[in-house]
């Protein structure tokens, strides 16, 4: 008999000079970055929030608090990396994630393969398993203005009980 669950995580990050953008483990040339104590990649962190959420297993604050030194520019794909530990632990393997990306810029279309692949690979899962989407919001709210990167993921995960 198997057990399923699925989880929900989101993040946010807002825009900045002087900073790197990496989105799903890609550094994409663009005039700014993303503001975070990590490496601020939007994408894993959500990825990362739902695989704990659907393990009961807390969140990315929770596992890798912003006030820990360990963490300050932290490769986000090698935090995923511990989670991915964390789950088997537990029992739990990734079944697939469906993630979309919400930005006005840059265009994320060129980087979604190599995202992509970089998120199955530090998650031990193909990358077909792997779905990235992009989406602007037409100019409308933090993202449509440029302010801001927000992400959403869903995740399944399985264990056989």
């Amino acid at each position: 008999m198997s057990d399923f669950r699925v989880g929900h995580g989101y993040d946010v990050h807002r825009l900045c000079e002087g900073r790197r953008l990496v989105i799903g483990g890609v550094d994409i040339p663009y005039e700014k970055g993303l503001l975070g104590h990590s490496d601020a990649d939007v994408l894993v962190h959500a990825i990362m929030d739902a695989l704990l959420g659907a393990a009961c297993l807390g969140d990315i604050g929770k596992i890798f608090p912003d006030n820990d030194e360990r963490y300050l520019d932290a490769d986000s794909l090698k935090l995923a990396g511990h989670v991915l530990c964390l789950l088997r632990v537990k029992g739990w393997s990734i079944g697939n994630i469906d993630a979309t990306v919400i930005a006005q810029k840059p265009k994320l279309a060129p980087y979604i393969e190599q995202m992509r692949s970089n998120i199955g690979e530090a998650l031990g899962i193909e990358a077909d398993r792997v779905s990235v989407k992009a989406t602007t919001e037409e100019k409308l709210g933090f993202t449509g203005n440029g302010d801001g990167i927000a992400a959403h993921a869903v995740c399944l995960i399985t264990t056989n009980i």
